[in-house]
C-alpha cells in the first residue's frame, strides 16, 4: 500500500477516484465501484465523499509533473 492516491488518467467511469482507490488498495476499479454503488442503498454521505475525494484527490499526471 505504498502507492499515492492519485486519480489515474486511464480507466476512468466518472472523474477516476474509485479507480484511484482500487490501485491504491489493491482492488479491481470494477470491484470498487461494486462497493460504492450497493454504499450508496444504505444511508449516509456517500455522494459528499466522492465529490470531497474528487477535489482532493490530484490527477495522475499532475502529480506526475511535480515530482
Amino acid at each position: 500500500m505504498s502507492r499515492k492516491l492519485v486519480r489515474p488518467r486511464d480507466n476512468r467511469m466518472i472523474a477516476g477516484v474509485c479507480s484511484g482507490l482500487a490501485r491504491r488498495f489493491g482492488m479491481s476499479a470494477g470491484m470498487m465501484r461494486l462497493i460504492f454503488v450497493l454504499s450508496c442503498l444504505l444511508p449516509g454521505p456517500q455522494f459528499l465523499i466522492y465529490i470531497a475525494l474528487w477535489i482532493v484527490m490530484p490527477n495522475e499526471n499532475r502529480y506526475a509533473t511535480v515530482r
